[in-house]
């Protein structure tokens, strides 16, 4: 398996950067991920980072070294990650959960598949044509695939997510795939900070046009630029994929050729799992879910 990959995170106008990123891999298979901390709540950061090591933990885990069930993967894996940022909020007693969101893609067999929820995005550029544009967890996006609805909306706001990880309220996610892959097709996961800014268009082109350790610099620069002194934070990883007969290349290329059968190499801490967690049942998840819920509700009583 043979692939160039190239990230980039920056921060904007904001006080902090709460968008994480990275990539793991086996011989066979490799993950990518990405997250954005929300702001408007407690600790984006924390939830972003958790999100990561959760999922990263899980495929090191699994990836043996391929994933027997990719969609299967990505359902629990989010789900995992969702549950661990709950927990997190419950043994700190806090009345408001971090919150995040994510998308995250696996290529395995010459093929892509990936999950997401949010406004995160991935992006599958092929010769200079946009494939694949993740849809929105989003008002907005929500009103544009279903305009009879789009009435019943608020008409400020629309901008507003409707599903994150770390809510009260289970996530809405949605996973695709497999797709299969040709010769230099681009991959691209990325934070809001970037895609808010910019274009379809202008992303497909950069993408298209130069190689991912030029197109993803560019990229983000460009989006910098574009949002001004509050520009959000900007987070981005690509990567173009090489068939197996594909000559050498020089751009930040990873090749799984020569690693070793249990060989797990990672750019983020993969942590480790609550296995507790795993092992909640659907009435021990809501039961947790209320308890933050009476939290919440007995703060803002206070505060009334």
């Amino acid at each position: 398996m043979k692939f160039s990959v190239f990230q980039v995170s920056r921060k904007g106008g904001r006080k902090l950067n709460e968008d994480r990123m990275g990539y793991c891999y086996t011989r066979e298979t490799a993950l990518f991920l990405l997250a954005d901390g929300m702001g408007g709540h407690p600790e984006g950061e924390v939830a972003a980072q958790l999100a990561l090591q959760t999922v990263a933990a899980q495929f090191q885990k699994e990836a043996q070294p391929v994933l027997s069930d990719v969609s299967g993967f990505l359902s629990a894996a989010l789900l995992s990650a969702h549950r661990q940022i709950l927990r997190y909020a419950m043994d700190r007693g806090v009345t408001d959960s971090p919150r995040t969101t994510i998308v995250m893609a696996v290529l395995q067999d010459g093929q892509v598949s990936w999950a997401h929820c949010g406004d995160s995005r991935l992006y599958l550029v092929r010769a200079s044509n946009l494939l694949v544009r993740t849809k929105d967890h989003s008002l907005i996006e929500h009103s544009m695939r279903h305009p009879a609805e789009a009435s019943g909306l608020p008409t400020t706001n629309r901008n507003v997510l409707f599903s994150c990880l770390g809510s009260p309220t289970k996530p809405v996610f949605s996973v695709v795939g497999p797709v299969s892959l040709m010769q230099s097709d681009r991959v691209m996961l990325c934070s809001d900070g970037l895609w808010s800014t910019l274009s379809d268009d202008e992303i497909v082109f950069e993408l298209s046009q130069k190689p991912v350790d030029l197109a993803v610099p560019d990229l983000v620069e460009k989006a910098l630029k574009a949002g001004g002194e509050n520009s959000d934070n900007v987070t981005c990883i690509a990567l173009e994929w090489e068939t197996p007969d594909q000559v050498d290349s020089i751009h930040s290329r990873v090749s799984t050729d020569t690693i070793s059968e249990g060989v797990f190499a990672s750019t983020l801490q993969a942590g480790v799992l609550d296995e507790s967690i795993d092992d909640m049942d659907e009435a021990a998840i809501e039961r947790s879910i209320a308890e933050i819920n009476e939290a919440i509700r007995r703060s803002a009583v206070k505060k009334s």
